[in-house]
């Protein structure tokens, strides 16, 4: 199943055009010019500028006066419209731009002149005084004639001068071949193997044959050496690849590398440091995703900012939130909450198994053989609530149940007790966009069966879980989940309609069976009751095969009711089945590892990696890790600790998709405020932030024009225009966050 998105990457709406101009004519077979009078040589025109701007002819350049004091890139902007594309065709995008002062930026674009401002092409360079040229191609993924080229120059404190000359936008030039630098031929996780585990390497060769490697320690020195083994065309990336094992050294250091066939790999850590603090650094990426509150630089040093949506000015805030027209008569405060990803929308569906993966993280570490529940206490993710004597992670998943619950229906409506399904703007916003700035109205949508479920399975691990803190906040829970249960069973077929995505995610679902098998089973764990019993026996998802090759997300849950039942102490009849079914998951996934060259317990049909790739590779993984826990075999182990290899290098790419951990990483993902790559001022994504990864479908134009008829693994471009393969996600970094703490307990 796709994520969710279609059209994300919008701006938002530029005034009216100050001229007018007659349609270029469409791109041939050669070179056409796209832009009228981009020299500038006797008048500006067909040019329009926004009303706060003031440009005119200086030496031959058009230069533009523009404010200091606005808020966004294009609320101060130079532009030509009523441009055509032609798609499939590449194109020339070059200007000359200077500022002055020197060091502003500008973002130059090409994208769609009307609703919903679709950008098909980004460049934000930071303008010296003197003036540099800058030439970038790309291919149009539309036919149009409404496009427009645009020098967005707002957001700044103070006022300056934008001068811009040679514009051009060149249509029928050959394509851009993109060829992402993979780096040495030996691809190993980066970041760090455990003394006492799985050490596997994949080398990328034209040889067939089996050749000689050596580990090298920091100094240089061989500590280990051996044969590859030839593994052929590895499917997932259309490589000739052989294997490299080098798990019989037992040694601990920093900085080894792997040498085989003339390449030196990127280098690595033997030891269990880097693993303690990616459990920390993946579980603190949630405060800087938190909604409605100030984030406090204190404590995520350069992540600071103003609380969002609180209703500030511009901001339109969430605590008086109305439905959209026709869905409901009542405005709810639905404040708090996650961000869920790279906008500002809010959805329970996908918070749902977001909290439910961090509150297993926790409830892992209670009961299974290598659980430390002290090294998630309380103080080590420096939060706000730290010092509470609640440890930390449960502060933190609170702040997303206490949205949670405001998104029910209140008692005297109609549908009291189910969940509305999400909660964002009526309109796509544009990057970069802190949610303190976004102006757009927030709106309330239908509630859903699948979101009241959501509610419902939440709230009741919740009540178990923070009943030792706070029994008042875990009855105010179990009520709701109840409330939630009670509505679900009476409204068993509400579901999302798969066209609501504008100014947010859909999250199609069309089938709640999985829902109410993970809610029930919830509800059994923490009450006990035979009702739920009944409800998780009977259900046709009980004796099924559910966990399959693209693993389980938000939508395709029972595999979370499933591993709960299998791993919390309960008495439900013929529970040695239940486990012995994640067993037997767990030894599928083992066989698909071996069978890839790569390493990792994901082999989608027809090598179609999905969104959210990453993620995926990751809940298999904790499938795996499960079966430790419920067996304490040694594969099983072994199984789930060299699935991270994948995440942090051991990849065709060579890259680790985790921002700040390996010696090439991701660190451009989709973000309207980690947006450095748009904006200096604005910082990158914080350290422990998981890219969603490979995603065969590409659905972004960004990703369109450079991976094309991109093989699997190749299908993932680390900018943050590529919102398809590169955004990051509360869920995504929940199945980060549980794998990193199973394998840092491993040490």
């Amino acid at each position: 199943m796709k994520r969710r998105r279609t059209a994300l990457f919008a701006v938002t709406a530029l005034l009216a055009a100050a001229f007018t101009a007659l349609p270029a004519p469409r791109a041939g077979a050669d070179e056409v010019e796209q832009v009228r009078n981009g020299t500038f040589d006797t008048t500006t025109e067909p040019w329009w500028t926004t009303s706060n701007v003031t440009a005119g002819l200086f030496g031959g350049q058009l230069c533009a006066d523009v404010p200091g004091g606005t808020t966004n890139r294009w609320d101060a902007t130079v532009g030509q419209n009523d441009i055509t594309l032609v798609k499939g065709e590449s194109y020339k995008f070059a200007f000359k731009a200077s500022g002055s002062p020197e060091g502003h930026v500008v973002r130059a674009i090409v994208g769609l002149q009307v609703s919903p401002y679709d950008t098909w092409y980004e460049v934000s360079p930071q303008l010296s005084a003197s003036g540099d040229g800058y030439s970038y191609t790309f291919t149009s993924p539309v036919d149009t004639t409404q496009a427009q080229v645009a020098f967005q120059a707002g957001g700044a404190a103070d006022a300056w001068r934008l001068c811009l000359d040679d514009v051009s936008l060149l249509g029928g030039v050959p394509p851009e071949v993109y060829q992402p630098d993979t780096g040495p031929r030996v691809r190993v996780n980066q970041v760090a193997y455990l003394p006492a585990g799985p050490k596997n390497a994949t080398l990328v060769t034209g040889t067939t044959t089996q050749l000689p490697w050596q580990l090298r320690n920091a100094a240089g020195t061989t500590v280990a050496q051996g044969w590859t083994v030839p593994r052929g065309t590895d499917v997932s990336s259309g490589q000739n690849v052989q294997s490299i094992d080098f798990g019989r050294y037992r040694g601990r250091g920093q900085g080894f590398t792997l040498v085989a066939d003339g390449e030196t790999s990127r280098p690595f850590d033997i030891g269990t440091d880097a693993y303690e603090q990616l459990r920390l650094d993946s579980l603190k990426y949630y405060y800087t995703q938190r909604s409605g509150i100030e984030i406090r630089d204190a404590l995520r040093p350069g992540y600071g900012r103003p609380a969002g949506h609180v209703g500030v000015a511009p901001n339109q805030g969430d605590t008086n939130v109305p439905c959209r027209p026709g869905e409901c008569d009542y405005s709810l405060d639905v404040s708090g909450g996650w961000y869920d990803a790279g906008d500002h929308g809010k959805y329970v569906v996908n918070g749902g198994i977001s909290t439910w993966e961090l509150l297993s993280t926790y409830e892992r570490s209670r009961s299974a053989r290598t659980g430390h529940p002290a090294r998630l206490a309380d103080g080590t993710l420096a939060l706000p609530e730290s010092g509470n004597k609640v440890p930390d992670v449960l502060d933190e998943a609170r702040w997303e149940l206490e949205f949670l619950l405001r998104m029910q229906v209140p008692d005297g409506h109609p549908l009291a007790g189910m969940a509305h399904s999400k909660i964002h703007d009526a309109q796509w916003t544009g990057l970069p966009l802190l949610p303190s700035d976004d102006p757009q109205k927030r709106e309330l949508h239908a509630p859903t069966t699948e979101a009241t479920l959501n509610l419902a399975a939440t709230a009741a691990q919740a009540a178990r879980l923070y009943r030792p803190y706070d029994p008042a906040f875990a009855a105010k829970a179990l009520t709701a989940a109840r409330r939630a249960w009670t509505a679900a069973l009476a409204h068993p077929a509400l579901h999302p309609d798969p066209d609501d995505g504008t100014g947010g995610g859909a999250y199609p679902d069309d089938n709640a069976t999985d829902e109410f098998y993970w809610a029930a089973a919830e509800l059994y764990l923490t009450t006990g009751e035979k009702q739920f019993a009944d409800h998780v026996l009977d259900s046709p998802l009980h004796k099924a095969d559910i966990f399959g090759a693209l693993g389980f997300d938000w939508g395709r849950t029972a595999a979370a009711g499933r591993l709960d039942l299998a791993t919390v102490p309960n008495t439900l009849p013929g529970r040695d089945e239940v486990r012995r079914s994640v067993t037997k998951a767990a030894d599928g996934y083992l066989a698909t590892m071996a069978a890839q060259p790569y390493g990792m317990p994901y082999a989608p049909p027809g090598n179609l990696y999905d969104w959210g790739s990453n993620a995926q590779i990751l809940n298999n993984a904790h499938v795996i890790a499960t079966a430790y826990d419920l067996t304490g075999a040694a594969k099983y182990r072994d199984g789930a600790v060299q699935s991270m290899d994948y995440l942090l290098g051991r990849n065709a790419l060579n890259i680790s998709y985790v921002t700040g951990y390996g010696e090439v990483h991701s660190h451009n993902q989709h973000s309207r405020w980690y947006a450095h790559e748009l904006d200096p001022r604005l910082p990158a994504p914080p350290k422990g932030t998981l890219a969603g990864g490979a995603n065969s479908s590409i659905q972004d134009p960004y990703a369109q024009s450079r991976l094309h008829g991109c093989t699997g693994q190749f299908c993932y471009i680390d900018d943050i225009q590529s919102w398809s393969t590169n955004e990051t996600a509360v869920n995504w970094n929940a199945a980060l966050a549980w794998m990193a703490s199973f394998v840092a307990d491993q040490g």
